[in-house]
């Protein structure tokens, strides 16, 4: 790692990023690290460097990038540079075990796509993995959390604020899969996807804000839907379409030692919603809420002195502004997105990676992914015998 001097500031360092799976999200990624700038004294500078996947035509969009230096069609020519720091995985989820695996054993650090393997077993065995190498940094993406507006309501509940919890809800809804002649792909076959459906292409972002709050479920219900069992193949024939479109779960976990239900939503077939996270809490004493609808409001619930009257339930509005983990010269008036929070996600992963995170909210640790697999399991065993299961 260099010293970067291009800001007198801070004494930054830098750290060369590469990224495995030039998709969608790897895309994102690239696009993230080149406003690092928006960062304010942030201790990394990251520079991408090389891409790897294994169609040449996806490597053809970083061209753009004058430090991507290396291109490649195998992950494993990467592995063996010792100039790389940080790697970035993002393909189907059948491959998640060997690859990150791979990577951790490398030496490398690692922040890599949900659900952390295919399954419980894949999961696992990337979690030992990174036991057995821990000078790898690994982390798990799930940016959806960093917006103002769900820090704002994070940090409020940590307050103590809500008082004994009543009741919570996570939820993240497409509607991304509504048309029944949407073409098959990876994530509609459980063969890539695993057996989880739904709950491993998406379900991270519902229960990345609960287990990170201490509320790890005792017990669980499950209500999964598989909507549109066939969709057109590569040719127009109609195939099989064997994952979870839609999944609910309705558990029970604790607050400070209290008991409370907690349900958690995550859906592919949801009309009205593209990409809605949406996060509730309630309490004797107060709630707060958020959905990235409107990515500028947070709610506030209380028990107000109203004049004339006497006190009166509100809830309240507020603007969360742009502000989320680490500060930025974005203006704090201005309203934040999508790209906004996988910058955060991705300053929150490299400052902790440095150890210089403190008590500021951090990416998905490799023990609550495994978790997570946990959850699913439960809920499709419950799901299937019509009977709460117990964790």
């Amino acid at each position: 790692m260099s010293t970067d001097t291009a800001n007198p500031t801070v004494n930054s360092r830098t750290v060369n990023v590469a990224i495995v799976g030039g998709g969608l999200m790897g895309r994102e990624i690239a696009a993230a690290i080149q406003r690092w700038p928006a960062l304010i004294d942030h201790p990394v500078q990251p520079r991408l460097t090389a891409v790897a996947d294994i169609n040449r035509a996806a490597l053809k969009w970083f061209d753009a990038i004058d430090s991507v230096k290396t291109r490649v069609t195998d992950y494993h020519d990467l592995l063996g540079d010792d100039s790389i720091d940080v790697v970035y995985v993002a393909v189907r989820h059948d491959l998640h075990e060997q690859i990150y695996t791979d990577v951790i054993a490398a030496g490398k650090s690692l922040l890599a796509e949900k659900p952390f393997g295919i399954d419980a077993a894949a999961a696992a065995a990337i979690l030992d993995a990174a036991k057995a190498h821990p000078t790898s940094f690994v982390r798990c993406s799930s940016e959806m959390p960093f917006y103002p507006g769900a820090q704002w309501a994070i940090n409020y509940i940590r307050s103590g604020a809500l008082g004994t919890i009543i009741e919570a809800r996570n939820s993240f809804l497409h509607s991304s899969d509504i048309d029944p002649n949407k073409p098959l792909n990876w994530k509609r076959q459980n063969k890539y996807c695993g057996n989880a459906g739904v709950l491993n292409d998406l379900g991270m972002h519902t229960w990345h804000v609960p287990l990170r709050l201490g509320w790890a479920p005792e017990r669980v219900y499950g209500v999964l839907q598989n909507i549109v069992t066939e969709r057109p193949g590569p040719d127009g024939t109609l195939v099989p379409c064997d994952t979870w479109d839609n999944a609910v779960i309705h558990s029970w976990s604790r607050h400070d030692g209290v008991r409370f239900p907690l349900t958690t939503e995550t859906k592919r077939i949801d009309p009205g919603h593209k990409n809605t996270w949406t996060f509730e809490a309630l309490g004797l004493e107060g709630g707060v809420r958020f959905s990235t609808k409107n990515p500028k409001l947070v709610e506030v619930f209380t028990v107000a002195p109203v004049a004339g009257i006497g006190t009166e339930q509100t809830w309240q509005q507020l603007d969360a502004g742009s502000q989320s983990v680490w500060p930025t010269v974005t203006g704090p008036n201005f309203e934040s997105g999508f790209s906004d929070s996988i910058l955060q996600m991705w300053a929150a992963f490299l400052a902790e990676r440095e150890g210089l995170l403190g008590d500021r909210f951090g990416t998905v640790r490799p023990e609550e992914a495994a978790l997570s697999h946990t959850i699913y399991e439960a809920a499709m065993a419950s799901n299937e015998t019509g009977t709460a299961v117990d964790l």
